[in-house]
């Protein structure tokens, strides 16, 4: 892009930002998922992008579509249960940021993390910023498909787990679902390392529905 000012002629060089977010820090059981998305400077914006907590779950899956088909790249990855306890949550989900950078690395000049640490490793320059989800429209988009992804992937969890009822609260310590853990126990699902989790590892693993049947 060429400004003109007078006589004078500046080139600005327009970067092309990954936005990076991730969902399920919290939850007790599932994965984490984190997500970039690198925009087209030169092309229309999608309207109605927001945080993704701020939008209901068909808007979500709305701007899901649309996301993936104007992107100019994304990356979605789930770091499983097993890692967040072999890593702990803040590594494992500085691990999925290292991860989903590279693999849009091709596409994006710079990386623009949501939050206030940059992870060491990148494969392009970072940025972190305080607030991303409802200030960058790129960092918008990662949270939705890293939230629509980690649900659909839960609702596929409570197929094989339904005593938990993941499809309700996809993972969080709800009052529901510590009840369930209690009684049951843990499933391949969820994080040891958490403490509700931990308390509850005497209680025989539950296995999943097709296990259960065949009994």
């Amino acid at each position: 892009m060429t400004l003109f000012s007078g006589n004078a002629a500046a080139t600005v060089v327009v970067q092309r930002i990954a936005g990076v977010d991730e969902a399920g820090r919290g939850p007790l059981a599932g994965p984490v998922s984190v997500a970039a998305v690198v925009f087209d400077p030169a092309r229309p914006r999608i309207n109605g992008l927001d945080d993704s907590k701020q939008l209901t779950a068909a808007r979500r899956d709305q701007l899901y579509d649309r996301i993936i088909d104007r992107a100019l790249a994304w990356h979605v990855v789930l770091v499983d249960a097993p890692t967040v306890d072999r890593l702990n949550i803040y590594q494992a989900t500085l691990q999925g940021m290292r991860e989903v950078v590279a693999a849009v690395a091709h596409a994006a000049d710079l990386a623009r993390i949501d939050g206030n640490v940059v992870p060491k490793g990148l494969v392009l320059p970072g940025e972190a910023l305080i607030g991303g989800d409802a200030i960058d429209r790129a960092i918008m988009a990662a949270s939705i498909l890293a939230k629509v992804s980690r649900d659909r992937y839960m609702q596929r969890v409570h197929e094989q787990f339904p005593h938990f009822g993941f499809d309700q609260h996809k993972g969080y310590g709800t009052p529901m679902h510590l009840a369930a853990l209690r009684e049951h126990g843990p499933c391949l699902e969820h994080r040891r390392s958490f403490a509700p989790v931990r308390e509850c590892l005497a209680v025989p693993v539950a296995a999943p529905l097709e296990m259960a049947l065949a009994l």
